[in-house]
């Protein structure tokens, strides 16, 4: 990849991953702060501290790393297959699993995993085969896989209309007060940063229904129902409502509930078969280590 070249003016003062963030917005601060670690960035020919303080003059150089091709490889990975039939799939996803091969996640996907298992729809390009929507990596839950293209189609417009049944279940910081509640804001990329979304005036519009399923003394357990799917927009919608999520690592606070990534369950996914014409609805239970928490929040932080 070209090298890229930057002297510092009057203008451009502070620490040197600020700089560069500011100077170099087409990459991400994660991207920038790796190519520091690894020696990538020079400042006047030698390789400097993230908090290096710029003076006027400075000849800045980044050589960013050649991007690696993706290989789109079926791979045995199990999978937790809640129905299938020839025209579509559900899998319960578990926390941590990507769903689709991206720049540092070449395999290793819920889609490897699926090739392996099953022929999927063309519909959504090489690297999404089959896939109609998504869920976070440290969301768990149910998703809908359409295995022909009639299927994705039928599905896809399913989306659109808003006519599928998805409820999450989540435990967010602090107490909410209302038994229930509607969130409408909208979402777009975060102006401050761009690896976040946030809720910004000419965002897309999003629309969250939650409801308190239980409440412990610092924090509460919702059932949220999309009306929308932004990305993260659960996670968005109960920050912005000053609930972010427990163990979020990007919306939430630092002080939060151990673990893998936020507290957050697809348990219920309902949609119309593309073929039959049968509503059908499924449901995941929480996972282990949800539960897990729960019970203790029951014995430690309980009401």
């Amino acid at each position: 990849m070209e090298t890229k070249q930057l002297t510092i003016t009057d203008t451009m003062t502070g620490r040197l991953d600020k700089v560069l963030a500011t100077q170099f917005s087409q990459y991400s601060r994660s991207q920038l702060k790796h190519w520091l670690d690894d020696g990538l960035v020079l400042v006047n020919g030698q390789v400097m501290k993230a908090k290096y303080k710029v003076q006027v003059g400075d000849e800045i150089q980044i050589t960013p790393p050649e991007t690696k091709a993706i290989d789109l490889v079926a791979q045995d990975i199990p999978l937790d297959i809640v129905y299938e039939d020839d025209d579509v799939l559900v899998v319960n996803k578990p926390q941590g699993m990507v769903v689709h091969p991206a720049p540092g996640h070449p395999d290793g996907t819920l889609v490897n995993a699926l090739l392996y298992h099953a022929p999927l729809s063309t519909i959504n390009g090489e690297f999404r085969p089959g896939i109609v929507h998504r869920i976070d990596k440290d969301t768990s839950g149910l998703l809908m896989v359409a295995k022909t293209d009639r299927a994705h189609q039928s599905l896809t417009a399913q989306l659109k209309a808003k006519t599928n049944e998805r409820e999450y279940v989540a435990l967010v910081h602090g107490v909410i007060k209302e038994e229930r509640g509607t969130i409408n804001a909208p979402i777009g990329r975060s102006p401050k940063n761009r690896q976040q979304q946030a809720i910004v005036a000419n965002g897309r519009p999003a629309v969250t229904h939650f409801e308190v399923l239980k409440r412990y003394q610092h924090y509460t357990l919702v059932s949220c129902r999309l009306e929308t799917g932004r990305t993260h927009q659960i996670r968005v919608h109960m920050k912005y409502i000053n609930h972010p999520l427990a163990g979020d690592p990007v919306y939430g606070p630092r002080k939060t509930l151990p673990g893998n990534g936020q507290y957050l369950h697809a348990r219920t996914l309902g949609f119309t078969h593309p073929v039959t014409g049968e509503v059908m609805t499924f449901t995941a239970p929480l996972p282990e280590w949800f539960a897990t928490q729960l019970a203790r929040l029951d014995q430690t932080d309980a009401l």
